[in-house]
């Protein structure tokens, strides 16, 4: 959706064939490369891996993400993740991953609604809310024009420590309008 909204992007997995097809396929403002060039490549990067890969990615790209804009869409489950899904549940997703991206200008997005749905946005924007918790005001706002891009209304529920929230099987999962966000953001803790 980025690259049909005019943003210049670059895939990067441990499936770089796939990448380069993808990228292929969204034409000139796409591109494949490694998780470090990646990381180098993009002024916001946003992190999709399961939530026990999340050290490894911070580790290896720790000194390229420092004091950017780092979208995290990574959410814990232990039956995937084992135990440091368990800390990162208990501790609160948001600061958790803060911990493993050291540095980042973290703002949690894209946890609480399903892959499945997320291209459908676009066709009635700012109908779906998308939650978001962070702590840098900037980080956010550049965030949040990024989401509205691909036809999201953002919605700031709180700080970091709220990203707790943002994760399937909490009240603030599945599609809601962003008035609706609001009001179940005022009930949460």
């Amino acid at each position: 959706m980025w690259v049909r909204a005019g943003h210049e992007v670059m895939f990067s997995s441990r499936e770089i064939e796939h990448d380069k097809a993808l990228a292929a396929n969204l034409g000139a403002n796409a591109r494949a490369g490694t998780p470090r060039e990646a990381a180098s490549f993009g002024d916001v990067v946003m992190i999709s891996v399961p939530y026990g890969a999340l050290p490894e990615v911070g580790k290896t790209v720790a000194d390229l993400i420092r004091g950017k804009v780092v979208i995290d869409t990574s959410n814990p489950f232990v039956g995937r993740d084992g135990e440091i899904a368990n800390w990162a549940r208990e501790k609160g997703a948001g600061l958790a991953s803060a911990e493993l991206l050291p540095g980042a200008r973290l703002v949690r997005a894209f946890n609480a609604i399903g892959a499945s749905r997320m291209g459908e946005a676009h066709k009635e924007p700012g109908r779906i809310g998308m939650p978001v918790a962070g702590d840098d005001a900037e980080a956010i706002a550049l965030a949040s024009a990024l989401i509205r891009d691909i036809g999201y209304e953002p919605v700031l529920i709180g700080g970091l420590a709220m990203g707790k929230y943002l994760m399937p099987g909490t009240p603030l999962a599945g599609e809601h309008p962003p008035a609706a966000i609001r009001r179940i953001a005022a009930t949460l803790k």
